[in-house]
């Protein structure tokens, strides 16, 4: 069983004249409840995959499945819909919306789901503020908040709509070695107490040391 399934996967790019294969032929399989981090140089093509794995881009030749889902052959609409009930995001520039207050930030995503109700939109922005440790500052907008602070509304935010999956591109980079830390700690936490599978974009040791798996990328290729 698995959770991703990424079969010969190839992702070119146009630079003027020139074709750059940013992977090349590609393939690996996430089981569910890892914590798995993509590992590679600037450059390598790592986060290229995460965003495929993401549905945030789409392969030039070859196959994903988001479960047992092809994710190649989806409209952009039934990707967004795939995105919203399975994945959650974190981005190491947080991506939070500076006029929401941490509470808005967390629900806001939540609004497009016609299957989450006010009230259960509402229990889960306290509950997964309080598992980040923020209940306190909900009401705070993120620029009352220090980095970590931001991260972890990330981190509620992107839990809240119950994905399956969190996908997090360089999460620390950021941030300071100490709040990073603590981060990191949060992170392995909740999968491990929630099963939520964590799939990172990294090239941060720490990350790769608290991996239970990691997949190297180098010139777009996965390095055996």
């Amino acid at each position: 069983m698995s959770v991703v399934r990424v079969e010969h996967v190839w992702k070119d790019y146009m630079l003027g004249t020139q074709t750059v294969h940013a992977l090349q032929d590609v393939s690996m399989v996430v089981a569910p409840g890892r914590f798995l981090a993509i590992a590679g140089p600037s450059g390598s093509g790592k986060t290229t995959l995460l965003n495929l794995i993401g549905c945030i881009d789409t392969p030039t030749k070859g196959d994903i499945f988001i479960g047992e889902e092809m994710v190649s052959r989806k409209t952009p609409d039934e990707l967004a819909d795939l995105r919203a009930r399975t994945l959650g995001f974190v981005f190491q520039t947080f991506n939070l919306l500076p006029v929401l207050s941490a509470a808005e930030n967390v629900e806001y995503p939540m609004l497009q789901r016609k299957d989450i109700s006010k009230k259960e939109r509402v229990a889960r922005v306290k509950h997964y503020l309080d598992t980040v440790g923020l209940g306190a500052k909900m009401h705070n907008r993120p620029n009352e908040l220090s980095g970590g602070q931001r991260q972890r509304v990330a981190i509620a935010r992107a839990l809240a709509g119950g994905p399956s999956i969190i996908l997090a591109d360089e999460p620390t980079a950021n941030l300071d070695s100490k709040t990073g830390e603590s981060i990191l700690t949060l992170m392995k936490h909740i999968n491990e107490t929630e099963r939520t599978t964590f799939v990172f974009s990294t090239h941060d040791f720490r990350i790769m040391e608290m991996a239970d798996r990691v997949v190297s990328v180098a010139d777009g290729r996965v390095v055996i």
